[in-house]
């Protein structure tokens, strides 16, 4: 690095005066999730679904069935609030509930018909959304991204809560 050369690193610890809100990843992170997730909301309000639904949707299309639990931490959203998540799209029709079989302590969702077709409008009106946003990166770009917040989340699963 070149004496005149900044690190950014330094202009982005909130813990120093030089701190710089532009070079904190977690406040550009939070920016564009936020800017992203209202752009699909107003999208998906069309078909009559919420990002919250539309992620537990997401999920169970990756793989049917998963327990709430597991539901809850993917979509990064608290157990409690996914417990009524899941009771909304129970009654709308979107997934149906069981016992899990090993463990019935564990509730068990799965992507009900009308949810499997929900599914497949959401994913239509969300994809031109994500081909945008992803309008000018090469896969090495998109690679590196995928790669680098996966690194941030390691680093954060390392810190203690305290």
């Amino acid at each position: 690095m070149a004496a005149n050369d900044i690190d950014n690193r330094k202009l982005g610890d909130p813990g120093t005066g030089a701190f710089q809100l532009d070079k904190y990843p977690f406040y550009l992170l939070n920016r564009a999730v936020s800017r992203y997730n209202g752009l699909i909301d107003s999208r998906l309000r069309t078909i009559g679904l919420e990002v919250p639904a539309w992620r537990v949707l997401m999920i169970l299309g990756e793989g049917s069935p998963r327990s709430i639990g597991r539901i809850a931490d993917a979509a990064v959203i608290n157990l409690s609030t996914m417990m009524r998540i899941i009771e909304r799209m129970g009654k709308a029709g979107l997934v149906t509930t069981a016992p899990n079989a090993e463990d019935a302590r564990v509730t068990d969702v799965f992507l009900a018909p009308a949810g499997e077709e929900m599914l497949a409008q959401a994913r239509t009106i969300t994809a031109p959304v994500y081909a945008e946003l992803i309008r000018g990166f090469s896969a090495r770009d998109f690679d590196r991204l995928v790669g680098l917040i996966g690194r941030l989340q390691d680093n954060l699963d390392g810190i203690s809560a305290k």
